[in-house]
């Protein structure tokens, strides 16, 4: 050692271990933005029923051939220079940079061109690469990669406005019932699309922090025909809504029955405004404005109902969420619907739902008691609502679980009809969708399926028996809708009962 030279600082072992550390999770986190990349491209892919090659092959180029190239070109025009400037990073650092800030830059390019559909389809297709797999593993690795997707719902809901969610009903005061607490969530809707769809649309009130409601178990399915007083209520009666509700009180002393006056009024006196809803521009939702229309969408109905239960001394809450429909998207669009507090019970009304559908812009009345009191588990296949303990479960899904789960109306229920398969609201196939049901009471099924957005129809092949089997012959590559109808009898109109998206390869 020199004379007046300084002795080299020793670095303590635990400071190295933490700088080791630190420099292992800066390779991990480097490489794991490029799978994050490959995962989120890829999983648009399957979704949409891209080339999933290209996903793959765009990863590959983003780490490490992209990354390797731009070192290299780096270095030819650092060979160029007279007098270069000594290097501060090491290779695998200046590797680890560039993988870095191409990495961010295909990221938030993804974000960019389909924020409204990463969520979609990281929680529906997420998991693509493991079709077909078995084992603890892969059930491991499929609920961690839900599980991340799930994080990602900010981005669903940041890029998916609700109109109805900040025009809540008012209170008029005439209510004697306001002794009974009635949490206020958030709404959404759309009416039913052709064969049975159904809608969605408007407001909620705000929740407060109350418990979560408890659901009650009515008696439903209800048969499929107007309450008596309904059908009875005088013209001079109809002149204010306060006085059709008081009236249909009066007329039924049972709790439950008095519930689905108030529903099947709302359901068969309000016709789906169509027009505004195709347009997108709402006129007042507001009760009265409803009742002396008899138009709205379904922020009018469920205002309505509210209403109606306030004068007819009924707890009926605003419910806001989202829901599907048929034709479209597998995560739903924005909905208001109703619950209604019976004995101490909550029970879950979608009166818009159960007052027709749409055929384009036009509304075909058909009531039906589907969405009236029907199980929460049953309601929730195609209805989520913002506040989940609007879902009425002691376990709520998430909104990932939402997505994935099939599209089943409560019809399929009703009837008996059991799903094996598929699990899932969208598939992937190469050229046949083949749908098993388990059919214990021996219904007549009928299928079609129809491409994505388009309106002609083919039928599918129904094998019927105690297992029921599906087969549509897909004739083409692209996205398709498959639909099942069911009745008791062969003959005769057979409902909408459910639907699955299938994607079809080359």
């Amino acid at each position: 050692m020199k004379a007046g030279g300084a002795k080299p600082k020793k670095t303590s072992p635990a400071a190295a271990v933490i700088v080791f550390l630190l420099r292992v999770l800066w390779v991990l986190f480097v490489v794991a933005l490029p799978l994050a990349g490959v995962w989120a491209a890829s999983s648009l892919a399957a979704y949409s029923n891209g080339p999933r090659w290209a996903a793959l092959l765009a990863g590959l180029c983003f780490f490490p051939i992209l990354p390797l190239a731009w070192e290299a070109f780096a270095a030819w025009r650092r060979s160029r220079e007279k007098n270069p400037k000594p290097r501060i990073l090491t290779y695998g650092d200046r590797i680890l940079l560039r993988t870095l800030g191409l990495n961010l830059v295909f990221l938030g390019a993804l974000l960019l061109a389909a924020p409204k559909v990463l969520f979609t389809a990281l929680s529906a297709r997420g998991d693509w690469f493991l079709e077909g797999a078995k084992g603890a593993w892969v059930d491991a690795t499929r609920r961690a990669l839900f599980a991340t997707a799930d994080r990602l719902e900010w981005l669903y809901l940041a890029t998916n406005e609700n109109p109805y969610r900040d025009d809540q009903p008012k209170p008029t005061g005439s209510s004697t019932s306001s002794a009974a607490p009635v949490p206020t969530p958030v709404p959404t809707e759309k009416p039913r699309q052709d064969d049975k769809p159904k809608r969605q649309d408007e407001p909620i009130p705000e929740p407060t922090p109350t418990p979560r409601p408890e659901a009650g178990r009515a008696r439903w399915p209800f048969r499929e025909e107007l309450h008596p007083a309904v059908l009875s209520v005088p013209p001079e009666v109809e002149t204010s809504l306060a006085a059709v509700a008081k009236h249909l009180a009066s007329k039924e002393p049972d709790p439950v029955l008095r519930v689905k006056a108030l529903h099947d009024y709302v359901a068969d006196r309000i016709a789906y405004d169509g027009e505004s809803y195709v347009a997108k521009r709402y006129p007042p939702q507001d009760a009265e404005t409803v009742f002396s229309t008899r138009k709205g969408v379904c922020a009018g109905y469920a205002k309505l109902l509210v209403a109606m239960g306030e004068a007819a001394g009924v707890s009926i809450a605003y419910v806001v969420g989202f829901s599907r429909d048929m034709g479209g998207d597998v995560a739903g669009e924005g909905h208001a619907w109703n619950a209604a507090l019976v004995d101490g019970k909550w029970y879950l009304i979608d009166a818009t739902w159960d007052a027709g559908y749409l055929k384009g812009p036009a509304f075909v009345k058909e009531y039906s008691t589907d969405y009236l009191m029907a199980p929460p588990e049953v309601f929730g296949a195609n209805h989520l609502p913002d506040e989940p303990r609007w879902q009425l479960s002691a376990t709520p899904i998430s909104r990932g679980d939402f997505v994935r789960q099939p599209n089943l109306r409560p019809g399929f229920h009703a009837k008996g009809l059991v799903l094996v398969d598929p699990k899932r609201s969208q598939v992937t196939v190469d050229r046949e969708a083949v749908v098993t049901l388990e059919n214990p009471n021996g219904m007549s099924i009928l299928a079609d399926f129809e491409a994505k957005g388009a309106t002609q129809t083919s039928r599918c092949q129904v094998t019927p028996g105690a297992t029921t089997l599906v087969q549509c012959d897909l004739p083409a590559e692209g996205t398709y809708h498959v639909r099942l109808f069911a009745n008791e009898a062969r003959v005769g109109s057979h409902s909408f009962v459910g639907q699955f998206e299938v994607n079809r390869r080359k």
